[in-house]
């Protein structure tokens, strides 16, 4: 896992919202389920980050 945002702290196509907006947070990938790869290549959801952004309910 890189730790890092695939796009230079921008969002990747498996995020919600862009890192930091209220209301979201972060979250293990459901795709590649946080390695941040899916087989030899970086998991295309989260960019290789293993997270993804997501809105979080409140009640």
């Amino acid at each position: 896992m890189s730790g890092t945002r695939q796009q230079g702290g921008g969002t990747n196509p498996g995020d919600d919202a862009p890192p930091g907006t209220p209301g979201t947070g972060e979250n293990v990938c459901p795709d590649c389920k946080g390695s941040g790869r899916i087989g030899a290549a970086a998991c295309q959801t989260c960019g290789g980050t293993g997270k993804v952004i997501e809105g979080m309910g409140g009640g």
